[in-house]
C-alpha cells in the first residue's frame, strides 16, 4: 500500500475513466445560466483547495438552521414557495413506521440552486473563484437517522474520498469504482450529455435534469455502501449557505484543544473557548493541515465541521434567532436560495420532526478508514473496509438486529455531572481484572465524561482518584458518587481526571456503577455474535485532547453537550 495522501491538502479532481470531459462553457453575468456540462476533473486545484472544508460544514450548518426555525415553520411556511424540489426521490429499500434517513448532500458548485451565479461580493469573500468554477462533487455527505420510537437520532458523516463501488448511472462502463463524492458528479455529466443530445435546450431544465441523475445516484451509492440502508429523503445545500448562515449568527464560539495555524486556511487559533467571525468561521473548518500535527487530516477536518455545527446549533438556540422574524426570514432566504429537497420529503413535517434534534440529543460518527492511498490516476483516496461499514453502521442503526441480542438491566443509579463537560476521564486498571478500565470508561461515560486512555498499573489495594487543572469541579462531584477523595495532581494533565482501581474497586467504589454494560446509554447489556467476520470498532471521543484525540483513521464520536473542544 502507498502512502500517498496528499498531507498539504491537495484534493484531486474527480475523474472518470469511461468518459473525456467537455470544455465548459461560462455562464454569462449579464444572463445567469447553469453551467456547461462539466466533469468534476476540470476544477482548478487551486479552488478545489481553498473551499473544501468549508463545502462539508455547509450542509449541516444549512440543516441545523432549518432544524433551529422548525418550531416557527408554519408561520414562515409560505416564504418557503421558492424553495427547489427536486423531480425524484431517493430509489431503494424504505424505513418502516416514523423512522426516516435523510442524506445531506453539500456540493461543489459556485451556483445557488437555481444555476444563477453568486453575487460577486460573495466570491470574494469565500476566495472561491467565481461561477465558471467548481463542479458537482458531492463533499458532504452525512446520513441523519431519525427512529421512529424517539429515540436519540444518529448522524453518520462519511468520508468524501472513500474508494468505493458507485451506481450505475454514473459510468459507462462496470464496475463503476470511484470516491464516494464522484456518484453525483459522474451521473450529472452524462446525464447533460444524453439529454443535450435528444434535444433538450433549456438551460435551467437541462440543469435540474441533470442534477436529478446525480442525486439519485448518490443516494444510491450511499445507501449501498452503508449495507443498503433505506436513504428515505434527501436535502441538497450549495456552497453559498455556509458562508451566509455563520455570517448571519457571529459570533459563534467554538473551543479547541491546542494552538493551531495553517497559512493555507488562514486558521490561526488559541487553546480555548473563543469567539469567531464569518470569516474565521470559513478558517475553521476548511483547516486540515497543521506543521506542527503532522496527523492532522481531513477526518479531523470533519470532526471540527461537526464542532461547528453544534455550536451553530447552540447559537441559533440561544442567540436570539427563534424569537426574530428578521433572522428567521434571513434563514429562510439561504435556505431558498441554496436548498433543494426531494419530492417525498414534506418541508413542514421535516421541519417540525427536526426542530427536536438536538433538544432530544443527537450522536454525531465520522466512519473510519483502513489507510490511505491512490487510484490508478494517481488520485488520494480512503481505503476502506466494506464489511467493517456496514456492521458500523447496523451496530449504530440497529443496535438490537444483525446478531445482536438485548436484554434490559436496571439503569444507572448514578447521576449526570454538568462540569464533566469536556473533561477527559482516564482509567489506570490496578485491580487485576482483565478489560476492568475500559468497562468503567464507558460506564461513565454516562456521567458527561470524555471517554480518554484505559490502561494497566502496577497492582494496587487501593482505588485512588486524581486531576488536573481545571478539573477539580468534576473530580469532587465523581468522587462524592463514588466514595473516594479527589486529590490535585501535577502528574495529571489539565482537564483532565485518573481513576486508579485497585483491588477494592468492585467491593468499593464501583458498588453502584454499572460497569457490566456494554452500552450503559441504553441501558441494556448486549451479547454480541458476529453478523460478518468483521467485529465493528468501539468509538473514540472525537473531542478527548493530546495523546487520546483520535487518529485519523478512527471511528469518533461526539454529542450535542456543550461546546465541543477538538483538535
Amino acid at each position: 500500500m502507498t502512502h500517498a495522501r496528499d498531507r498539504r491538502g491537495r484534493q484531486s479532481a474527480a475523474y472518470d475513466p469511461a468518459t473525456v470531459p467537455l470544455r465548459p462553457t461560462r455562464p454569462s453575468r449579464s444572463r445567469p445560466r447553469p453551467p456547461a456540462a462539466r466533469s468534476p476533473r476540470e476544477r482548478p486545484e487551486r479552488t478545489h483547495r481553498a473551499l473544501a472544508a468549508g463545502r462539508v460544514a455547509m450542509a449541516l450548518l444549512a440543516v441545523a438552521a432549518l432544524t433551529a426555525t422548525g418550531a416557527a415553520w408554519r408561520r414562515y411556511h409560505q416564504e418557503l414557495s421558492g424553495l427547489t424540489i427536486s423531480g425524484v426521490t431517493p430509489d431503494g429499500p424504505k424505513s418502516t413506521g416514523k423512522t426516516q434517513n435523510i442524506l445531506v448532500m453539500g456540493l461543489d458548485s459556485r451556483l445557488d440552486e437555481h444555476g444563477s451565479p453568486l453575487p460577486q461580493d460573495m466570491y470574494d469573500a469565500l476566495h472561491a473563484g467565481d461561477d465558471s468554477e467548481g463542479g458537482f462533487n458531492a463533499n458532504v455527505l452525512i446520513l441523519v437517522h431519525i427512529p421512529g420510537d424517539g429515540s436519540k437520532s444518529t448522524a453518520i458523516s462519511i468520508p468524501r474520498d472513500d474508494y468505493v463501488t458507485l451506481d450505475p448511472a454514473s459510468c459507462a462502463t462496470s464496475p463503476c469504482k470511484g470516491k464516494i463524492k464522484q456518484a453525483y458528479g459522474f451521473a450529472y455529466a452524462r446525464a447533460k450529455d444524453k439529454l443535450t443530445a435528444a434535444g433538450v435546450k433549456d438551460p435551467l431544465e437541462l440543469d435540474q435534469k441533470s442534477r436529478d441523475a446525480g442525486r439519485l445516484a448518490e443516494s444510491n451509492t450511499v445507501g449501498k455502501f452503508l449495507g443498503n440502508v433505506p436513504v428515505d429523503h434527501f436535502v441538497e445545500i450549495t456552497l453559498a449557505a455556509f458562508f451566509q448562515i455563520a455570517e448571519a449568527e457571529q459570533p459563534i464560539t467554538v473551543c479547541l484543544n491546542e494552538d493551531t495555524s495553517d497559512s493555507y486556511s488562514g486558521a490561526n487559533f488559541k487553546k480555548g473557548k473563543q469567539q469567531i467571525d464569518a470569516a474565521q468561521a470559513m478558517a475553521f473548518v476548511r483547516q486540515r493541515r497543521d506543521p506542527d500535527q503532522p496527523l492532522f487530516t481531513d477526518l479531523d477536518r470533519t470532526r471540527r465541521q461537526q464542532a461547528f455545527i453544534v455550536s451553530l446549533a447552540r447559537q441559533l438556540q440561544d442567540g436570539g434567532t427563534l424569537g426574530s422574524p428578521t433572522k428567521l426570514r434571513a434563514l429562510l432566504d439561504i435556505a431558498k436560495q441554496n436548498t433543494a429537497i426531494d419530492s417525498g420529503l414534506d418541508p413542514l413535517s421535516f421541519a417540525q420532526r427536526a426542530s427536536a434534534l438536538l433538544d432530544d440529543g443527537l450522536s454525531l460518527y465520522t466512519l473510519p478508514v483502513k489507510d490511505f492511498g491512490t487510484d490508478d490516476a494517481g488520485e488520494s483516496i480512503n481505503i476502506v473496509d466494506p464489511d467493517e461499514i456496514k456492521g458500523i453502521v447496523r451496530n449504530l442503526l440497529s443496535p438490537g438486529d444483525s446478531g445482536t441480542t438485548t436484554t434490559t438491566t436496571p439503569a444507572p443509579t448514578t447521576t449526570a455531572i454538568p462540569d464533566a463537560t469536556g473533561i477527559v476521564l482516564n482509567v489506570v486498571n490496578s485491580s487485576g481484572e482483565n478489560g476492568l478500565a475500559a468497562k468503567v470508561e464507558q460506564a461513565l461515560a454516562t456521567q458527561g465524561f470524555t471517554q480518554g486512555a484505559a490502561t494497566t498499573g502496577a497492582a494496587s489495594d487501593t482505588t485512588t482518584l486524581t486531576y488536573g487543572a481545571g478539573a477539580e469541579s468534576a473530580a469532587t462531584a465523581l468522587a462524592a458518587q463514588l466514595g473516594l477523595t479527589a486529590t490535585g495532581s501535577a502528574a495529571v494533565e489539565a482537564r483532565a481526571v485518573q481513576l486508579t482501581l485497585g483491588t477494592d474497586a468492585r467491593s468499593g467504589p464501583l458498588a453502584n456503577v454499572p460497569i457490566d454494560q456494554a452500552d450503559p446509554a441504553t441501558s441494556a447489556t448486549r451479547t454480541r455474535t458476529p453478523a460478518t467476520s468483521t467485529t465493528p470498532p468501539a468509538p473514540v471521543s472525537a473531542t478527548a485532547p493530546g495523546a487520546n484525540a483520535p487518529e485519523a483513521t478512527d471511528l469518533s464520536q461526539m454529542d450535542t453537550g456543550g461546546i465541543p473542544c477538538v483538535r
